[in-house]
């Protein structure tokens, strides 16, 4: 049996830049479509995991109904882990939203998990979105 190819730093840090990019410009279709339909979903702000990519769509378009739009997301401390037939990729994440409620920033930690599909491209398998504990000890300096 051959081993699955192992993509390259390049190949991840691409693939994460067009999901960083699409959900930069809040364009829905084009975000989902670089996870696969059986992606699940961790995030802090939310009370349970997303099972599947269309959970998180549904979601997505509730935030979008009431007024939510990203004004601006960027990436930073960037780290690729390639393993055979996928790979693991961290960064850092500085995000300002719009909501029906006013402007919000924060900055969170996020791993996205990439395997390889048929075609050998890369797909997102998984989200993890965790508060930035930095975030959390200067938002404690305000107070």
């Amino acid at each position: 049996m051959t081993e699955p190819r192992t993509p390259s730093v390049e190949e991840v840090e691409a693939a994460a830049s067009a999901i960083v990019d699409a959900f930069a410009a809040t364009d829905g279709a084009r975000y989902f479509a670089t996870f696969a339909p059986d992606a699940t979903f961790v995030f802090h702000t939310e009370p349970a995991r997303l099972d599947d990519r269309a959970a998180y769509e549904r979601l997505w378009d509730e935030w979008v109904a009431s007024g939510w739009r990203v004004v601006s997301c960027e990436s930073t401390n960037r780290h690729v882990q390639p393993l055979p037939g996928g790979a693991v990729f961290t960064h850092s994440v500085a995000t300002t939203v719009e909501t029906g409620d006013g402007r919000e920033s924060y900055r969170e930690r996020e791993t996205i998990v990439f395997r390889t599909d048929a075609t050998g491209d890369l797909i997102a398998v998984h989200e993890h979105l965790s508060p930035d504990p930095a975030d959390a000890a200067s938002a404690g300096d305000d107070a």
